[in-house]
């Protein structure tokens, strides 16, 4: 099959029967024309609108709200406006919906949202704690983390808040989930071995294995969009500071390096950049930073709380 490539937008002719010749002019201002009934197909390929986000929470309109703002921290818009406190953002990995956490029911409960704000829904319902954390690569499932059962657990459930199942079970917390790449494993720390530590298990939860082993609390893994690598918060160094891991465990190297507690890493869609929370400038603010730590640069700055950073995995419109 002869394809010809032309850039602006995408779509496919084709069995064509007819006899037609086509100009078509390109960028130089040159042209070139062909008979129709050469080709099977005519592909154009698309040109990306819109522009990678970052959503994240912040209490600076008196409590806690979802907020939206370009990558260099420009353009921040609220997307919940309630009296109750919103937090936690997850994409989904088409970038059309966000996962999150709300009180606005008296307890914690899982909702999703469009990503402009509007047409939010609660997905979960019972008086325990449901807290919203990973989407499946295949936009399949979200998984969460819920005390329904007592204690922390990881649960997996529909997009539309159908089918919750429990993955973990035992009397320790497990919780932070964050779904692989490729779909088959899902991280998260558990305090299953006596203090938080860094796991992965089988997206059906079977086959847990540790991936840290020390003293110290180590938090909140997030694997690389290539799936080579974890990064996770822990305080081994007397502090909480961002590290990275390849994703067997090996080779941990810490990436941040400041007094101040430096919390939530987000990956960037190409794995070049890491987001991340600190309180280094004396109130929690989000920065970026290149994935090995050179080079952290500041995006939010007001008296108020900015956390939880989640870059969208596609650009926004």
């Amino acid at each position: 099959m002869k394809n010809i490539v032309l850039l602006t937008f995408s779509i496919v002719l084709s069995e064509l029967s007819f006899s037609q010749t086509m100009t078509v002019h390109k960028s130089d201002h040159t042209a070139m024309s062909f008979q129709l009934t050469q080709i099977d197909s005519i592909t154009f390929s698309s040109t990306p609108v819109g522009e990678y986000k970052i959503a994240f929470y912040s209490n600076r309109d008196t409590n806690q709200q979802i907020y939206l703002m370009n990558i260099d921290g420009t353009n921040q818009q609220r997307l919940s406006n309630n009296t109750y406190n919103d937090h936690a953002p997850v994409w989904s990995p088409n970038g059309s919906k966000i996962a999150f956490s709300s009180f606005r029911d008296g307890n914690f409960e899982v909702y999703v949202m469009n990503t402009d704000g509007t047409n939010q829904q609660r997905l979960t319902n019972n008086p325990a704690d449901d807290r919203a954390t990973t989407w499946s690569p295949d936009g399949s499932k979200i998984g969460f983390q819920s005390t329904r059962d007592g204690n922390w657990e990881i649960y997996v459930m529909n997009p539309d808040g159908t089918n919750q199942q429990r993955l973990t079970n035992n009397t320790a917390e497990d919780s932070g989930p964050h779904w692989s790449p490729d779909g088959t494993k899902i991280a998260f720390y558990s305090t299953r071995d006596g203090n938080p530590e860094i796991y992965i298990m089988n997206a059906d939860g079977t086959n847990p294995q540790r991936l840290t082993n020390n003293s110290a609390e180590e938090y909140y893994p997030k694997w690389s969009p290539d799936g080579s690598k974890i990064a996770f918060i822990s305080n081994r160094d007397g502090n909480f500071e961002i590290y990275v891991m390849n994703s067997n465990g090996t080779n941990p190297q810490r990436l941040t390096n400041n007094p101040a507690d430096d919390e939530g890493p987000s990956w960037s869609p190409d794995g070049s950049k890491i987001a991340f929370v600190t309180n280094r400038d004396g109130n929690y603010e989000i920065y970026v930073m290149n994935a090995d730590g050179t080079n952290p640069q500041r995006l939010t700055n007001n008296s108020s709380r900015d956390d939880y950073p989640a870059w969208s995995p596609v650009r926004i419109k």
